[in-house]
Protein backbone atom coordinates (compact mmCIF):
# COMPACT_ATOMS: atom_id res chain seq x y z
CA UNK A 1 0.00 0.00 0.00
CA UNK A 2 1.45 3.43 -0.59
CA UNK A 3 1.47 5.12 2.09
CA UNK A 4 1.78 8.51 0.59
CA UNK A 5 -1.92 8.18 -0.35
CA UNK A 6 -3.41 8.00 3.64
CA UNK A 7 -4.70 11.13 3.80
CA UNK A 8 -6.72 10.89 7.47
CA UNK A 9 -4.95 12.71 10.11
CA UNK A 10 -3.44 10.88 13.39
CA UNK A 11 -5.87 9.44 15.80
CA UNK A 12 -5.10 11.79 18.98
CA UNK A 13 -4.87 10.28 22.59
CA UNK A 14 -3.45 12.95 24.71
CA UNK A 15 -2.93 9.91 27.44
CA UNK A 16 -0.31 8.61 24.60
CA UNK A 17 3.30 10.12 24.05
CA UNK A 18 3.50 10.88 20.06
CA UNK A 19 5.90 7.95 19.21
CA UNK A 20 3.13 5.50 21.45
CA UNK A 21 0.09 7.31 18.95
CA UNK A 22 2.34 6.45 15.90
CA UNK A 23 2.93 2.58 17.10
CA UNK A 24 -0.44 2.17 17.72
CA UNK A 25 -1.71 3.64 14.48
CA UNK A 26 0.58 1.42 12.54
CA UNK A 27 -0.15 -1.42 14.56
CA UNK A 28 -3.76 -1.02 14.16
CA UNK A 29 -3.05 -1.08 10.29
CA UNK A 30 -0.76 -4.36 10.05
CA UNK A 31 -3.13 -6.18 12.41
CA UNK A 32 -6.27 -5.31 10.51
CA UNK A 33 -3.88 -6.14 7.37
CA UNK A 34 -4.66 -2.52 5.58
CA UNK A 35 -0.97 -3.01 5.61
CA UNK A 36 0.05 -6.65 4.31
CA UNK A 37 3.00 -8.85 5.05
CA UNK A 38 6.16 -7.81 2.84
CA UNK A 39 4.64 -4.28 2.57
CA UNK A 40 7.90 -1.65 2.17
CA UNK A 41 7.55 1.09 5.13
CA UNK A 42 9.50 3.89 3.80
CA UNK A 43 10.62 6.19 6.59
CA UNK A 44 10.62 9.17 4.84
CA UNK A 45 7.20 8.95 3.56
CA UNK A 46 5.44 7.79 7.37
CA UNK A 47 7.74 10.74 8.75
CA UNK A 48 5.98 13.13 5.93
CA UNK A 49 2.03 11.14 6.56
CA UNK A 50 2.52 12.04 10.15
CA UNK A 51 4.05 14.94 10.22
CA UNK A 52 6.72 13.98 13.07
CA UNK A 53 10.73 13.80 13.06
CA UNK A 54 12.42 10.87 12.49
CA UNK A 55 12.80 10.57 16.18
CA UNK A 56 9.32 9.56 17.12
CA UNK A 57 9.15 7.71 13.96
CA UNK A 58 11.99 5.28 15.38
CA UNK A 59 11.00 4.84 18.76
CA UNK A 60 7.41 3.28 17.19
CA UNK A 61 8.92 0.70 14.43
CA UNK A 62 11.12 -0.23 17.01
CA UNK A 63 8.58 -1.41 19.35
CA UNK A 64 7.06 -2.88 16.91
CA UNK A 65 10.05 -4.45 15.42
CA UNK A 66 10.23 -5.75 19.36
CA UNK A 67 6.85 -7.75 18.85
CA UNK A 68 7.80 -8.94 15.28
CA UNK A 69 5.36 -7.21 13.31
CA UNK A 70 8.01 -4.95 11.43
CA UNK A 71 11.70 -5.91 10.15
CA UNK A 72 14.10 -3.51 9.80
CA UNK A 73 17.41 -4.18 7.41
CA UNK A 74 20.12 -1.35 8.48
CA UNK A 75 21.01 1.22 5.86
CA UNK A 76 18.54 -1.12 3.33
CA UNK A 77 15.00 -1.38 4.02
CA UNK A 78 12.03 -1.46 6.74
CA UNK A 79 8.82 -3.98 5.84
CA UNK A 80 6.05 -5.44 7.23
CA UNK A 81 7.24 -8.78 8.54
CA UNK A 82 5.48 -12.12 7.66
CA UNK A 83 3.58 -13.74 9.83
CA UNK A 84 5.56 -15.44 12.24
CA UNK A 85 3.58 -19.32 13.41
CA UNK A 86 6.02 -19.58 15.89
CA UNK A 87 5.03 -16.90 17.82
CA UNK A 88 1.26 -17.54 16.80
CA UNK A 89 1.51 -21.18 19.17
CA UNK A 90 3.05 -19.10 22.01
CA UNK A 91 0.45 -16.36 22.08
CA UNK A 92 -1.58 -18.85 22.35
CA UNK A 93 -0.16 -20.61 24.77
CA UNK A 94 -0.42 -17.36 26.70
CA UNK A 95 -3.39 -16.10 26.22
CA UNK A 96 -5.26 -19.62 26.67
CA UNK A 97 -3.98 -20.07 30.43
CA UNK A 98 -4.92 -16.60 31.27
CA UNK A 99 -8.21 -16.21 30.20
CA UNK A 100 -9.37 -19.77 30.99
CA UNK A 101 -8.40 -18.88 34.23
CA UNK A 102 -10.35 -15.89 33.64
CA UNK A 103 -13.54 -17.37 33.01
CA UNK A 104 -13.41 -19.43 36.03
CA UNK A 105 -13.15 -16.60 38.52
CA UNK A 106 -16.12 -14.79 36.94
CA UNK A 107 -18.19 -18.28 36.96
CA UNK A 108 -17.64 -18.66 40.73
CA UNK A 109 -19.03 -15.22 40.88
CA UNK A 110 -21.84 -15.20 38.61
CA UNK A 111 -23.48 -12.00 40.26
CA UNK A 112 -20.58 -9.70 39.03
CA UNK A 113 -21.75 -6.73 38.12
CA UNK A 114 -19.22 -6.29 35.41
CA UNK A 115 -20.46 -8.71 33.18
CA UNK A 116 -23.10 -6.46 32.32
CA UNK A 117 -20.47 -4.64 30.30
CA UNK A 118 -19.70 -8.12 28.61
CA UNK A 119 -23.13 -8.62 27.75
CA UNK A 120 -23.64 -5.29 26.69
CA UNK A 121 -20.77 -5.74 24.25
CA UNK A 122 -21.68 -9.01 23.45
CA UNK A 123 -25.61 -7.75 22.29
CA UNK A 124 -23.74 -5.20 19.89
CA UNK A 125 -21.55 -7.47 18.16
CA UNK A 126 -24.64 -9.63 17.02
CA UNK A 127 -26.70 -5.66 16.16
CA UNK A 128 -23.42 -4.36 14.52
CA UNK A 129 -23.20 -7.34 12.01
CA UNK A 130 -26.78 -8.30 11.05
CA UNK A 131 -26.73 -4.31 10.50
CA UNK A 132 -23.74 -3.71 8.35
CA UNK A 133 -21.54 -6.70 8.53
CA UNK A 134 -17.90 -4.81 8.87
CA UNK A 135 -15.28 -6.64 9.93
CA UNK A 136 -13.53 -3.69 11.59
CA UNK A 137 -16.21 -2.96 13.47
CA UNK A 138 -16.82 -6.38 14.42
CA UNK A 139 -13.08 -7.05 15.42
CA UNK A 140 -13.16 -3.81 17.09
CA UNK A 141 -16.50 -5.54 19.46
CA UNK A 142 -14.99 -8.89 19.30
CA UNK A 143 -11.64 -7.79 21.37
CA UNK A 144 -13.91 -5.33 23.76
CA UNK A 145 -15.72 -8.23 24.71
CA UNK A 146 -12.45 -10.12 25.62
CA UNK A 147 -11.22 -6.64 27.52
CA UNK A 148 -14.56 -6.74 29.12
CA UNK A 149 -14.06 -10.24 30.87
CA UNK A 150 -10.47 -8.76 32.19
CA UNK A 151 -12.01 -5.46 33.56
CA UNK A 152 -14.96 -7.88 34.80
CA UNK A 153 -12.52 -9.83 36.56
CA UNK A 154 -10.58 -6.86 37.70
CA UNK A 155 -7.40 -8.03 35.72
CA UNK A 156 -7.47 -5.01 33.15
CA UNK A 157 -3.38 -4.07 33.33
CA UNK A 158 -3.14 -7.51 32.16
CA UNK A 159 -4.44 -6.88 28.54
CA UNK A 160 -1.42 -4.91 27.99
CA UNK A 161 0.71 -7.82 28.22
CA UNK A 162 -1.69 -9.91 25.84
CA UNK A 163 -1.52 -7.06 23.34
CA UNK A 164 1.85 -7.23 23.74
CA UNK A 165 2.51 -10.54 22.67
CA UNK A 166 -0.49 -11.15 20.38
CA UNK A 167 0.42 -9.24 17.52
CA UNK A 168 1.12 -12.44 15.47
CA UNK A 169 -2.10 -14.28 16.63
CA UNK A 170 -4.09 -11.30 16.10
CA UNK A 171 -3.16 -10.89 12.38
CA UNK A 172 -4.60 -14.52 11.20
CA UNK A 173 -7.51 -13.62 13.47
CA UNK A 174 -8.41 -11.29 11.32
CA UNK A 175 -7.48 -12.67 8.26
CA UNK A 176 -9.23 -16.18 9.19
CA UNK A 177 -12.15 -13.49 9.83
CA UNK A 178 -12.53 -12.00 5.76
CA UNK A 179 -11.54 -15.21 4.03
CA UNK A 180 -14.32 -16.94 6.06
CA UNK A 181 -16.66 -14.42 5.07
CA UNK A 182 -20.13 -15.01 7.65
CA UNK A 183 -19.07 -18.09 8.60
CA UNK A 184 -16.49 -16.97 11.37
CA UNK A 185 -18.45 -14.13 12.42
CA UNK A 186 -21.34 -16.05 13.42
CA UNK A 187 -19.05 -19.02 15.36
CA UNK A 188 -17.37 -16.11 17.31
CA UNK A 189 -20.80 -15.12 18.18
CA UNK A 190 -22.12 -18.36 19.18
CA UNK A 191 -19.13 -19.14 21.18
CA UNK A 192 -19.36 -15.51 22.79
CA UNK A 193 -22.99 -16.94 24.34
CA UNK A 194 -21.68 -20.29 25.59
CA UNK A 195 -19.24 -18.71 27.21
CA UNK A 196 -21.62 -15.69 29.09
CA UNK A 197 -24.34 -18.56 29.74
CA UNK A 198 -21.64 -20.81 31.38
CA UNK A 199 -20.62 -18.27 33.73
CA UNK A 200 -23.73 -16.53 34.57
CA UNK A 201 -24.78 -20.24 35.39
CA UNK A 202 -22.20 -20.43 37.43
CA UNK A 203 -20.48 -23.30 35.77
CA UNK A 204 -16.61 -22.99 36.31
CA UNK A 205 -16.26 -26.41 34.13
CA UNK A 206 -18.22 -25.29 30.99
CA UNK A 207 -17.09 -21.41 31.26
CA UNK A 208 -13.84 -22.93 30.47
CA UNK A 209 -14.35 -25.28 28.56
CA UNK A 210 -16.26 -22.78 26.43
CA UNK A 211 -13.34 -20.46 26.56
CA UNK A 212 -10.84 -22.71 25.32
CA UNK A 213 -12.79 -24.12 22.28
CA UNK A 214 -13.00 -20.09 21.13
CA UNK A 215 -9.69 -19.47 21.27
CA UNK A 216 -8.93 -22.96 19.23
CA UNK A 217 -10.95 -21.85 16.56
CA UNK A 218 -8.80 -19.90 14.84
CA UNK A 219 -5.46 -21.82 15.30
CA UNK A 220 -7.35 -24.72 14.01
CA UNK A 221 -7.21 -23.22 10.70
CA UNK A 222 -3.29 -22.73 10.35
CA UNK A 223 -2.67 -24.94 7.68
CA UNK A 224 -5.75 -23.84 5.74
CA UNK A 225 -4.82 -20.24 5.87
CA UNK A 226 -1.22 -20.90 5.02
CA UNK A 227 -2.14 -22.94 2.23
CA UNK A 228 -4.70 -20.44 0.96
CA UNK A 229 -1.74 -17.39 1.78
CA UNK A 230 1.80 -18.97 1.43
CA UNK A 231 3.12 -15.77 0.92
CA UNK A 232 1.98 -13.87 4.41
CA UNK A 233 3.81 -17.20 6.48
CA UNK A 234 7.28 -17.01 7.07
Amino acid sequence: MDLRHRTEPLPVDRRLSLPQQVYADIRQRIVSLELLPNTPLSRAELSANYQISQTPLREALQRLSEEGLVATYPQSRTEVRRIDVAQIFEAQFLRTAIEVEVVARLAAEPRNPGLAAVEETHDQMVRSWAREQSFETFSQLDKQFHRDLYAAAGLSTMTQLIDARCGQLDRIRRLHLQWSNDRKPEKVVKDHQAIVDAIRRGDVDDAQRAMRAHLAGTVGHLDDLRAHFPDYFC
